[in-house]
């Protein structure tokens, strides 16, 4: 009995510890071969785009030849240093290498694109330049414009919230139709952000003959301008991105009014408590995750704010509605700077992952304390 529980505990609790020290050897000197190559290829190639040496390849089509092997180099170190779960990795594998090369790449290679000097009109093509952009982002008003405007959009998102908590709050109601108004409510949602543009903004709201501003005049509004003037024209574009975007917080918060226990909201009604104390201590404090969920969701919807802005005013008039996404479009459209219009996106990015890691952490600080 001893000898079977020697047995036992000799046994190792890792079946990695059964493959043989040569073959994980020969794994870890695959991966830092191939990983050493891909590196030494990769800063090649960039002292040669560069300018900085005189090797390298016309092309980056040896990276990627060199990126295939670094993958395959990857799935047999695990299988080599990790046997059967090193097997079960593999199918894992495919996922990893779509994301490094579909997304960590282009963003470590649009921060190089950033750091050049590349306009589309020009005849001298890609050039570095250092940290020229960078600066010149920094001296821009147009830019600091643009995050300006942004914050006031993302502020905008806190009234969209209070509407769309009072229709999903009529909707959950016992009215007459509430099937018909929940599809009338959704049916902007539907529709595309540019299709808006058009039939509302171009048309009902055309300043000469559309209905939109005929009632205006009738109402004392001399010339209804709405995209003429800077501050009605920000406020033209907010109601637009609102209509579109206001049912998709509706119904998050429906539907979290639905899952809401009748008997909290009936207890509530026993103990005497009005219409308002309902609301204000049992149903928003219940319904705080989901509005908090929404919110969220909203502000990083509109983050991306570009499509309206752009069919409408082009970001004018003189720049007063552009927001950082359709800024940035017009660099690239209207100016070919793509050098400089990449520089003014991965700020941004690197603006948008500090925020909305600073508000997920906020949010959930937030709710635990309300709780």
């Amino acid at each position: 009995m001893a000898e079977h529980t020697s047995t036992a505990n000799a046994w190792p609790a890792n079946p990695a510890d059964l493959i043989p020290q040569g073959r994980k050897r020969l794994g870890w000197g695959l991966l830092a071969a191939a990983t050493l190559g891909l590196l030494a290829i990769i800063v090649v190639q960039i002292l040669y785009k560069t300018e900085m040496s005189t090797i390298g390849f016309d092309t980056w089509r040896p990276v990627i030849y060199a990126y295939i092997l670094w993958g395959a180099a990857l799935g047999a170190w695990q299988v080599l240093t990790r046997g059967e779960d090193g097997q079960r990795a593999l199918f894992l594998l495919p996922a990893l290498l779509f994301t490094i090369a579909m997304v960590i790449f282009p963003t470590l290679f649009g921060f190089y694109i950033a750091l050049t000097d590349w306009n589309l009109s020009s005849f001298a093509g890609r050039r570095f330049n250092g940290l020229d952009n960078f600066w010149q982002m920094l001296a821009d008003p147009y830019y600091r414009n643009a995050l300006f405007n942004m914050v006031l959009y993302v502020l905008a998102v806190l009234v969209e919230y209070v509407i769309a908590f009072g229709l999903a709050l009529l909707l959950n109601a016992q009215i007459k139709a509430r099937k018909f108004f929940r599809v009338v409510f959704l049916l902007p949602l539907m529709l595309s952000p540019v299709a808006v543009s058009w039939m509302v903004g171009k048309s009902l709201m055309e300043y000469r003959f559309g209905p939109a501003a005929t009632l205006a005049r009738h109402l004392g509004w001399d010339n209804p301008a709405f995209f003429s003037d800077p501050i009605t024209a920000r406020i033209s574009i907010m109601m637009l991105d609102a209509w579109t975007f206001i049912p998709f917080m509706m119904i998050m918060l429906l539907a979290g009014l639905q899952a809401m226990s009748r008997e909290v909201l009936e207890a509530a009604r026993v103990d005497g408590a009005t219409a308002w104390q309902t609301f204000w201590q049992v149903t928003f404090p219940l319904m705080l995750p989901v509005s908090v969920t929404a919110v969220i969701l909203r502000i990083i919807f509109k983050l991306k704010l570009a499509d309206i802005i752009i069919t409408l005013t082009s970001g004018g008039p003189g720049g007063a509605t552009d927001s950082v996404s359709s800024f940035i479009y017009r660099e690239y459209r209207d100016r070919s700077n793509v050098g400089y219009g990449t520089m003014l996106a991965m700020a941004y990015l690197v603006i948008i992952v500090v925020f909305v890691t600073w508000l997920l952490k906020f949010a959930s600080r937030f709710v635990r304390n309300v709780n």
